[in-house]
């Protein structure tokens, strides 16, 4: 996802001479051929989130569109009172991208894990968030994203996720996207567990088990219809995501249902990180199994659920 983002915002820029790129000393061996193809438009802050924020800002007010970059923990928490106050609150044409979600940069340790960013970002008015799942959803929603007014918050993975759409494949801000219809389970994703959803769905379907897969790459604004659409249709509904499961996917998902006044029997579950802190190390799958998100252990949760 990350060499996807660099080289779209790079053409953007080519296409925007309105266009900057700002970072907090980070993203070496990324960012470089932006620096050199636009080195006016390119700004390094230092180890100073807020001040990153703040700059942002700043050239937002002057009718720029800013995009800044840091590690996800980073480019959220440190300087929040600055997206709120400064960027959110004018409803400025700031990106941030937060790069490394979840539990991207395993064995750095809690420091960098980002699994409570989604939750913060919710609750501010006027912002946007888009957790593409795979690079294909990275490039479609930056492109939209010049049309988009407000600021937007990308949480991105690390590298070398797999392509899982088709390239003709039309995605829309606020608009999920039906991987796969089914009939019994309806699996959820967001972000860099679609993967992982996909080979929970296919294990189910080697079980006979009818799964619908949908990957909602925008969390706010949540598309409620679709989930509604889901709901009236599926009785068994799972929510997947690399973050705390409070706030997160999960919630907005559930908020949703709990509100739809339906006259229908809903088993609804979040898959998710349990709320307490990694205390473990090793990469990347390893912490992901430790909190029950593996392809084995979902799939014997749903099978489970089945056969009562």
């Amino acid at each position: 996802m990350r060499t996807s983002f660099i080289k779209k915002v790079e053409e953007m820029a080519r296409e925007d001479s309105n266009l900057y790129f700002l970072t907090g000393d980070l993203g070496f061996s990324v960012v470089e051929n932006f620096q050199k193809e636009f080195p006016e438009r390119f700004f390094n802050v230092g180890v100073a989130e807020q001040t990153l924020a703040g700059v942002a800002a700043g050239l937002a007010l002057s009718g720029k569109t800013i995009f800044i970059y840091s590690i996800a923990s980073f480019a959220v928490m440190r300087c929040f009172e600055q997206i709120r106050n400064d960027i959110a609150y004018h409803n400025l044409k700031v990106r941030i991208v937060g790069v490394g979600s979840g539990f991207s940069y395993s064995a750095y340790g809690v420091t960098h894990h980002s699994l409570s960013d989604v939750a913060i970002m919710r609750c501010l008015p006027n912002m946007t968030i888009i957790a593409p799942g795979d690079p294909i959803e990275v490039e479609k929603t930056m492109e939209k994203s010049k049309f988009w007014n407000g600021p937007i918050y990308f949480r991105l993975a690390k590298k070398g996720e797999p392509r899982l759409h088709p390239e003709s494949i039309n995605i829309e801000i606020g608009k999920g996207i039906v991987l796969k219809k089914g009939e019994d389970v309806a699996l959820i994703s967001s972000g860099n567990t679609l993967e992982l959803t996909k080979e929970v769905s296919d294990f189910l379907e080697e079980k006979g088990i009818s799964t619908q897969v949908i990957s909602m790459h925008t969390i706010k604004p949540l598309d409620k219809d679709l989930i509604l659409e889901t709901i009236s249709k599926i009785k068994n509904i799972f929510t997947i995501e690399e973050h705390n499961i409070i706030g997160g996917l999960g919630s907005a998902v559930a908020e949703v249902i709990s509100e739809s006044q339906l006259n229908k029997e809903i088993f609804f579950k979040r898959f998710g990180v349990e709320d307490k802190f990694c205390t473990i190390a090793g990469d990347h799958n390893y912490i992901r199994n430790s909190f029950n998100m593996s392809k084995e252990k979902i799939s014997s949760f749903i099978i489970s659920l089945l056969k009562k």
